[in-house]
């Protein structure tokens, strides 16, 4: 099987040469793994994103969040809604502005978090451990570029 075919012979065609399919077929291992990994803790890529942010940015705005995981708005609330009936995040009017709430993890939010991060480091250490330091900084560097995100 050369590199431009698949299993069984199937041949990729241009495909194989598109780095954003070979982008997606990482995304979807990473997933996959991902939520391997966090499945017990009923808590999905995104979840475990907005929980990062706001343990990182206490009184971080709805908004703020929204734009920094890039969901709209009621997607938001459904999630938000989720973390907080489980006592994990908290919403509370902004002090400058009471039409802004404001996000704020809770003592079992951070306690949850503190297990989850140890769970997504195995889980990078993982898939990313055999990359030697440099590869995987450059692989940081590129998709960091890509997405058009600053560190």
């Amino acid at each position: 099987m050369t590199a431009g075919q698949g299993k069984k012979g199937l041949s990729l065609g241009l495909l194989d040469g598109l780095i954003g399919f070979r982008l997606r077929l990482a995304q979807i291992a990473l997933f996959d793994d991902f939520e391997r990994t966090l499945r017990p803790f009923d808590i999905t890529p995104t979840r475990f994103g907005a929980l990062v942010l706001i343990e990182a940015n206490p009184g971080l705005s709805q908004m703020q969040l929204a734009r920094a995981i890039r969901l709209d708005r009621s997607t938001l609330v459904t999630l938000l809604d989720h973390l907080e009936g489980r006592s994990l995040v908290q919403r509370h009017p902004s002090a400058s502005d009471k039409r802004t709430n404001e996000l704020v993890l809770t003592g079992e939010g951070r306690k949850l978090l503190a297990r989850l991060k140890r769970r997504v480091l195995e889980h990078e250490k993982r898939l990313f451990g055999k990359l030697p330091e440099a590869e995987r900084l450059e692989l940081m560097r590129l998709l960091t570029a890509v997405s058009g995100r600053k560190k």
